[in-house]
């Protein structure tokens, strides 16, 4: 991972930006109804304080527009990651690639295999959740649209701890946070390059921490 990240800022500038002032208006969108159950995994549920993080590319002199850029990602999502760093199973997918209710499993080093759901697609979006078992409590968005004259290949996340350990991993010894951050970044420089484009500034990164959302009453 040390010898990614030294490639990288080499090549790539990374934009780093972390706020620590709350915001109430970038909280975790509500997940639709069918989204519920017993083996979805909230950031309600999770541990320590919820990180918002926006990963943003902007693409210059790219082949194709947003909407064929996510199209291409739903068809093809295991070739967007690190096969060093990250596995992808995703059982058999329909023609359209990724769509509401598939499941895939992402496998990384370590015990941080972590089951993800489809909740939404649509044209310039794809929507995840996190289930029972993975690392994190929350969910992930890719998206892909035009900015002026250019496409924008971004990842929002909104995430917490799934675990008491895994929050000292996350927030303290900040190992599981820069396992995911180069994770996402190369999954933006895997959508660029997709494109058929090249980044026009850089990857910008935001990181936001947010007061967490109160844990569910337990049943009685």
């Amino acid at each position: 991972m040390l010898v990614t990240w030294r490639y990288l800022w080499q090549t790539t500038p990374l934009h780093r930006t972390d706020v620590r002032e709350d915001d109430e208006r970038i909280r975790p969108p509500r997940l639709p109804d069918a989204a519920a159950g017993d083996t979805v995994q909230r950031a309600e549920d999770g541990h320590g304080p919820l990180f918002h993080r926006v990963f943003r590319v902007r693409i210059a002199e790219a082949d194709i527009d947003g909407p064929r850029l996510l199209q291409h990602v739903c068809r093809h999502f295991e070739h967007f990651v690190p096969s060093e760093v990250v596995g992808i199973r995703a059982g058999e997918l329909r023609a359209q690639g990724l769509d509401v209710a598939d499941e895939l499993l992402v496998e990384m080093p370590g015990p941080w295999n972590g089951p993800v759901r489809v909740v939404r697609r649509d044209r310039e979006s794809l929507h995840l959740v996190t289930l029972r078992g993975h690392m994190e409590a929350g969910q992930v968005q890719f998206r892909a649209h035009t900015d002026g004259d250019l496409p924008v290949f971004e990842i929002e996340l909104w995430a917490r701890a799934a675990t008491r350990l895994i929050h000292v991993l996350y927030s303290h010894l900040r190992v599981a946070k820069e396992i995911q951050l180069n994770m996402w970044v190369r999954f933006c420089l895997a959508a660029v390059k997709a494109s058929g484009g090249r980044p026009a500034d850089g990857v910008h990164i935001s990181t936001r921490r947010l007061t967490p959302p109160p844990r569910p009453a337990r049943k009685r």
